[in-house]
């Protein structure tokens, strides 16, 4: 994939000096847009890229771009603002879960009965939430006024010609962007960057604390409610696997009359566990440090699965207070991985750095 969001403009010989550039609304989101598939690309040597096709190492990746946002070194961060993006440090622990889950030799097992009907549709979620997600911060980072100006006007449909192109041959485009309205703004992705600017002009204090927790609420729900729900719970064949995998043998003689005991229980034994870690680490035996999802969670239903959520959202903001050295230092790591290599390393490719 070539870049297709250039800008080009008369320059002159004149050290040292400025071009004023004039960008639309529509260039801009493509140039948003490009930077998230670049991210989860490798540059190969002719100026193209190629996305990779490793899912763990597209959701490792995705981690790390998080991590380094919340951290303020991504690209256009701001080390002093560092703080502002609280739900990217919380996301880049979700996508490392994710990652995990992929990875599991557990996942592998349930593969022959299962199908990929799981593994699909984590990397499809995954994908398209930071597809979503990632840009708005970008944006953001670049410019604040035209974030402003520009955030009721995000459409994949009007993005410049090449990059809506591209956008076509990307993973589960055909059915992915109408579900989730072609990316174009919610309010609670309003709501989150209004607290984003509230956030960032204030000391490190108790009242920003309890802002920095109101917009990774806020996020949390958008990227639950609007983004994942949609792409994943709400398919049928997603949701009856998830309750597979937590045997729920009654349910699921209610609505499609089988699988027996016998097949529900051995694909709950071998479904990964469902929980979140804050380590850079897939597991920890330390209970501070994790948070399992209680046995009574629906994950294919969005008020349940948000109860949960909204006990790690409470267990990660108690952590990023009480040791926030700690945490920042595991989100570090993670923020290594954005160079993490694809099954298939070519060498005419550069993964980023």
């Amino acid at each position: 994939m070539a870049d297709g969001a250039t800008i080009e403009a008369m320059t002159n010989d004149r050290p040292d000096s400025c071009v004023e550039v004039h960008c639309g609304c529509p260039t801009l989101w493509s140039m948003a847009q490009q930077f998230c598939y670049t991210r989860l690309s490798n540059k190969k040597n002719n100026g193209a890229y190629r996305l990779i096709n490793l899912y763990p190492a597209r959701a490792r990746r995705i981690s790390a771009t998080y991590a380094r946002m919340y951290l303020e070194t991504e690209e256009h961060g701001v080390p002093e603002k560092k703080g502002r993006y609280y739900w990217m440090a919380l996301g880049a622990f979700a996508s490392k879960t994710v990652a995990c889950t992929l990875e599991t030799l557990q996942l592998s097992y349930t593969r022959p009965v299962m199908g990929t009907t799981v593994r699909e549709g984590l990397g499809q979620g995954n994908f398209w939430l930071f597809m979503d997600i990632a840009a708005w911060h970008w944006f953001y980072s670049v410019s604040p006024t035209s974030f402003d100006q520009c955030v009721g006007e995000r459409n994949t449909d009007t993005y410049v010609d090449q990059v809506k192109q591209q956008i076509k041959k990307l993973p589960w485009e055909a059915k992915s962007l109408p579900k989730i309205d072609h990316l174009k703004v919610k309010p609670e992705v309003a709501e989150g960057f209004a607290l984003v600017r509230q956030i960032e002009g204030m000391p490190d204090n108790r009242k920003r604390q309890n802002l920095q927790l109101r917009h990774l609420m806020a996020m949390a729900c958008h990227e639950q409610g609007n983004i994942l729900q949609k792409l994943i719970y709400n398919d049928p064949d997603f949701a009856w696997w998830i309750k597979v995998q937590r045997d729920d043998d009654h349910e699921l003689r209610q609505t499609s009359g089988y699988p027996t005991r016998a097949f529900a229980l051995a694909a709950s034994i071998f479904s990964p566990e469902l929980q979140i870690t804050f380590t850079s680490q897939c597991g920890t035996s330390e209970s501070q440090l994790k948070n399992p999802a209680p046995k009574e969670t629906k994950l294919e239903e969005y008020d349940s699965r948000m109860l949960w959520i909204t006990s790690v959202a409470d267990q990660f903001h108690n952590r990023m207070i009480k040791f926030k050295g700690q945490m920042e230092s595991e989100l570090a790591a993670i923020a290594g991985w954005v160079g993490t290599h694809d099954g298939v390393v070519y060498p005419d490719e550069h993964p980023p750095q």
